[in-house]
Formats: structure tokens, C-alpha cells, sequence
């Protein structure tokens, strides 16, 4: 599909690679508003404009970032590209929000992170579940465990595009394609390690077990986060389905987690009582606007403390999966290119 959108409180632009969904909870928090939408075809950019009564679009990149009516963008291209993409939003001093993963590489995490400082401007990663008000009540729940003893995480699904790899399509999907970064580690199962960062920091140590598909990227697997007294779990993929909740063990009880995206249970069963208690609240309609509405928070508001705990989350879920990727020998196109400098 196509590349980046752009995002500013009351004013919010994005790209035909972003769904529908995200236009929906963005717009619902009345802190953003679609401007203009980007893609590489006038035909295009103009189709799916006109669903949202846009009548702005740009089809190069340099019309974006030069559109005066734009104070941030939201970059959902192809992964290999975000950090091209980001560059040149950062560059003109407008706010840049990443879809996941940020970047293909710490090193050019690193490079977006100066220039948006040196530009004082933020650039921010969407993980929205991080930001869900049920992952902060699980968050807020967890002394409730006493000493922890572990974790269990999943986030299992199979993907459609599975079906072109099987068959062969040759190029495969872009999600499952070393040219474009891809790989279920960064794809899917960014999502529980981002949870585990978020809830315990950084593992002191992390492996992983693929399933390496023939087109040189993960398909699947499990990893596990070493922390000092515990390990978790985590159950990864976009080859097969997983039906498992998510846990956490305690000392005190357990930690039940419908999902580690779109939480609408956290149960704590008690030891002591053998009681079961439900400790979530209504999920809201839109699963992407607690995320939305904190962006345009901490952008409003100018909030660095926040930010610089955002940055945190994805500089260490970026370490871990790097760290993960190359020890199972799986090497992005843009890091052999790289090399080649």
C-alpha cells in the first residue's frame, strides 16, 4: 500500500496504509481531525479521501511534509521505509508517530530520536495497547500478586498472507518479506514484549525459538524474557492460532488477561479466598483512541517526561528484537545495505 499521515492536535492527516479504524478512533477523541490523506496515486489518494469529505492529498512525499496545514504525521509505510519517511517529517519540524515497529534497527531509532530533539519536536511509536485503560488497571493490579513468579503471553493469530507464502508468491507479502523488514517477531510479537517492558522494564536476558518460513523471515515461535527472579513466556505468530488467554502468577493469586491488544477481562483469582474478581472496566468503542488521545496529550501539553517513557518502551522492545532476529540469523535488507557502506 502506501506510506506516511500526517497527525497534530485538531488536525490530523493520514495515509491510505492506515485503516479505517484508526481514522475513527483518532477522529472520535475530538483531538484530531483528517486534513489530507498521501498516496503514491492521485487516482487513490482522491478515493479514499473522499470517504471522510477530505479534499486535500499529496503524492509525494516532499508535498506532504510542506503542507502548512500539517503539524504531524503518521508514517504506516512498509517497515524498511519508516526511518526514510520519519527523516524527512522530523526534518521539517513536524511530529512523526510510527506505526510498529519504529524502525528496522536501534541505530536509525537513534537517528530519529536526535532529530526530533535537535527539530523539538516528538516522535512517537504506536503501540496502542500500552495505552488501553485495562492494560493500566492490570498495570495498577499487579502488587496485588505479591512476589512475582512468571508469565504467560500470547499472541497468536494466522494470517491471510500466510496463504502467499505457502503458495509460494514470489514477492511474498511485505509483512513476511526481508526487503521490507518484516517477520512476525516485529509484527506481532512486538506487541506482548512492548506489554512486558511496560509492565516490568527490560529483560536481563531474552531467547527466541522461530519457525523460520523460506522467505528468510520468522512466521512464529517463542520467546522468552529473562527477568531477575522470573521469566515470561511469550507464544508469537501469524502461522497458526492460539485460543490461550494471557497470565500472570504471583505468590497472591493470578493475573488472567483475555488478550495482550483490545483487553476486556482482567481477573484476579485470590489465593486465599479461591475467589475470582473481575477488574476491568467498559473497553471503549473504538480501540484505537486512548492511544490517539495520549499522543495528542503529550503533544499538546509538550510533555517530555511522558515521551521520554515512550521512548524507553521502544528502544528496549527495538534492543530485544534485534538482539533476537540476529542471533536466529534473520538479516534485513536495509542492514545488509547497510554493511555494504
Amino acid at each position: 500500500m502506501d506510506f506516511p499521515a500526517h497527525l497534530s492536535p485538531k488536525s490530523l492527516t493520514l495515509s491510505l496504509s492506515c485503516s479505517d479504524s484508526f481514522i475513527k478512533s483518532a477522529q472520535s477523541t475530538s483531538q484530531w481531525r483528517l486534513t489530507s490523506v498521501y498516496s503514491r496515486t492521485s487516482s487513490a489518494a482522491t478515493a479514499f479521501a473522499s470517504k471522510y469529505s477530505v479534499t486535500s492529498t499529496h503524492t509525494t512525499i516532499a508535498s506532504l511534509c510542506a503542507d502548512p496545514n500539517i503539524t504531524a504525521i503518521y508514517i504506516a509505510s512498509p517497515n524498511s521505509l519508516h526511518h526514510a519517511h520519519a527523516t524527512a517529517v522530523l526534518s521539517v519540524g513536524k511530529h512523526a508517530i510510527l506505526e510498529k515497529p519504529a524502525t528496522s534497527t536501534s541505530a536509525e531509532l537513534d537517528e530519529l530520536y536526535t532529530l526530533a530533539r535537535k527539530h523539538g519536536v516528538f516522535c512517537l511509536e504506536a503501540y496502542r495497547h500500552i495505552h488501553e485503560a485495562n492494560f493500566l488497571k492490570l498495570r495498577d493490579a499487579l502488587p496485588m500478586l505479591g512476589t512475582p513468579f512468571g508469565a504467560s503471553l500470547t499472541y497468536a493469530t494466522y494470517s491471510s498472507r500466510y496463504d502467499a507464502v505457502l503458495a509460494g508468491d514470489d514477492p511474498p507479502p511485505n509483512i513476511f518479506s526481508r526487503e521490507f523488514s518484516g517477520g512476525c517477531l516485529v509484527d506481532i510479537g512486538v506487541y506482548p514484549i512492548a506489554f512486558a517492558v511496560a509492565l516490568w522494564g527490560a529483560p536481563v536476558s531474552s531467547s527466541y525459538a522461530p519457525y523460520i518460513c523460506h522467505t528468510g523471515v520468522d512466521a512464529g515461535g517463542f520467546v522468552t524474557l529473562q527477568y531477575d527472579g522470573f521469566a515470561v513466556q511469550i507464544n508469537q505468530s501469524k502461522c497458526y492460532k492460539s485460543a490461550a488467554p494471557s497470565e500472570i502468577y504471583g505468590e497472591k493469586g493470578t493475573i488472567t488477561v483475555n488478550a495482550t491488544t483490545d483487553i476486556s477481562s482482567v481477573a484476579f483469582w485470590d489465593r486465599k479466598t479461591k475467589e475470582t474478581r473481575e477488574l476491568a472496566g467498559k473497553a471503549r468503542e473504538f480501540n484505537l483512541s486512548e492511544e490517539a488521545d495520549e499522543m495528542a496529550r503529550i503533544i499538546g501539553e509538550k510533555d517530555q517526561k511522558a515521551a521520554a517513557k515512550l521512548e524507553q518502551v521502544s528502544r528496549d522492545v527495538l534492543k530485544i528484537t534485534e538482539g533476537l532476529r540476529r542471533e536466529c540469523g534473520i538479516v534485513f535488507g536495509v542492514e545488509e545495505e547497510q554493511g555494504k557502506k
